[in-house]
């Protein structure tokens, strides 16, 4: 059985001057407020698209990678994943940057920057962005 996820947004106002909030159904956090200003402008004090979209990303890479790693017989002992999304107003989202370090037993730079390459590909979130380019950069903790 598939499995269904769901945020809600609540917009007031005009584009430029109205604002809003974004929460998920889950109640994994609280509502966030959402503006243009933070999405063009990239002020502080609220949340945009391309934020949640960074952590939806780093998050199902950071488990497709551990999926893959553990497959290969390495399971790691931790993968931290920054995903740096671009937007450029009148454009769109211009490309994200996945940024993963991990502390993996039993492997060297070649096969994680390997593994790392497979979830990029392979995570979920990645598939559905195949639109955008995806860069990587994979560093194994000694």
């Amino acid at each position: 059985m598939a499995i269904e996820s769901r945020a809600d947004a609540v917009w007031h106002g005009n584009l430029m001057e109205g604002g809003g909030t974004v929460k998920p159904a889950s109640g994994a956090f609280g509502e966030l407020p959402i503006s243009w200003e933070k999405r063009a402008n990239n002020r502080e004090g609220a949340t945009s698209p391309e934020e949640l979209l960074g952590a939806a990303h780093a998050a199902c890479f950071s488990m497709a990678l551990a999926n893959g790693l553990t497959q290969g017989g390495h399971p790691p002992e931790q993968l931290a994943t920054s995903a740096r999304v671009g937007f450029q107003a009148g454009q769109g989202i211009t490309g994200i940057h996945l940024q993963v370090r991990g502390r993996v037993p039993g492997i060297d730079a070649g096969a994680f920057r390997e593994a790392a390459e497979a979830a990029k590909s392979n995570c979920p979130v990645s598939k559905a962005l195949t639109g955008v380019e995806i860069t990587l950069e994979a560093e194994l903790e000694g």
